[in-house]
């Protein structure tokens, strides 16, 4: 005796459900050693193409200084990330010397769905 709930627009709105939901992806890597330029050079390149792409991004505060990783979402309100932002984002990474063992998610529903 399964009925779906179906609930108005604005509590669909609320709880960012079905035509609200918001997209993003997992990411992590690892980084490798490096000197503190070539680290600071990566971090202001990393928020630059965040902030190019007007993606935000939450990190995963149980990764070691090794790792780097978390979500990335769209900085709009009730935007979602793209598939060609996920694209980006992996080349970005693969284009750094100091990154490897990359792996990006597919993108899934951010509030319910990671």
């Amino acid at each position: 005796m399964s009925e779906k709930t179906t609930r108005n627009r604005r509590i669909r709105k609320k709880l960012y459900l079905d035509e609200f939901a918001i997209l993003g992806f997992e990411f992590s890597c690892k980084l490798g050693t490096a000197s503190e330029d070539d680290y600071d050079a990566f971090f202001n390149d990393f928020a630059q193409f965040l902030e190019d792409q007007h993606l935000y991004i939450t990190l995963d505060s149980e990764e070691t200084n090794e790792w780097l990783g978390g979500v990335i979402t769209s900085a709009d309100r009730y935007g979602n990330a793209t598939e060609e932002n996920r694209e980006a984002f992996e080349a970005f990474l693969k284009a750094n010397k100091i990154v490897s063992d990359i792996e990006v998610g597919q993108l899934a529903d951010a509030v319910y769905g990671m």
